[in-house]
């Protein structure tokens, strides 16, 4: 008996070790794949910059060419415009300068006016300021969005591996208890200690006797 039990705490104590090698070989692995992919992202190193492969080509063939401009500086510019025109303090700066604008052209003398009523040139500015922030604010939006689903996707790709760890953890804690569940405990070295004393007293008994 004593043989079978070391025997199944060899291949027990063999069993765990060999998951636990297998644990440390993903966790290298996934360590790997992570400074693969930094390496691989553009504008790191010292590496020119490249345009991502979601976005238009900006530059077209032909006898002209362009200025090319960078996607992501023009993002940038037109979300911080948004935000701006989002704000309290851009509605009070609108606020102040038609103020001023309409008494500007209503109570100065006429020779100092420079859009008498029905203030056409007032009209045209607002115009123009609202074709410019409704594209400039659905180009924020959009920029938002993408940034939102490569969040989501690497909460998901977290959400997958954390998965994967709790049960592989599962896994090595069940083993654990049924490698302990073959250990002999105290109580049971106690009892057959108790067993073999009292084998031996009823052995001797007779001997005594004769």
């Amino acid at each position: 008996m004593d043989s079978d039990r070391k025997r199944q705490r060899d291949s027990s104590g063999q069993r765990i070790q060999g998951e636990l090698r297998q644990l440390r070989e993903l966790r290298e692995l996934r360590t790997r794949e992570q400074r693969g992919r930094r390496e691989e992202r553009p504008g790191q190193s010292g590496a020119p910059s490249r345009s991502r492969l979601d976005q238009p080509r900006t530059g077209r063939p032909g006898l002209i060419h362009l200025p090319a401009w960078d996607p992501e500086a023009f993002g940038k510019l037109s979300e911080r415009i948004a935000r701006f025109l989002g704000t309290g303090r851009f509605i009070v700066w609108m606020t102040v300068v038609i103020i001023a604008w309409v008494v500007w052209n209503t109570l100065l003398p006429a020779s100092v006016r420079f859009d008498d009523y029905p203030f056409i040139f007032l009209t045209l500015m607002l115009s123009l300021q609202a074709s410019y922030a409704a594209p400039l604010i659905l180009l924020a939006q959009n920029r938002q969005d993408d940034r939102d689903r490569v969040n989501m996707e690497q909460d998901r790709a977290r959400s997958d591996r954390n998965i994967a760890d709790t049960e592989y953890l599962t896994r090595e804690v069940a083993s654990l208890r049924q490698g302990l569940g073959e250990v002999a405990t105290r109580d049971f070295i106690r009892s057959e200690l108790q067993s073999l004393l009292k084998e031996i007293d009823e052995r001797r008994e007779p001997a005594d006797t004769l």
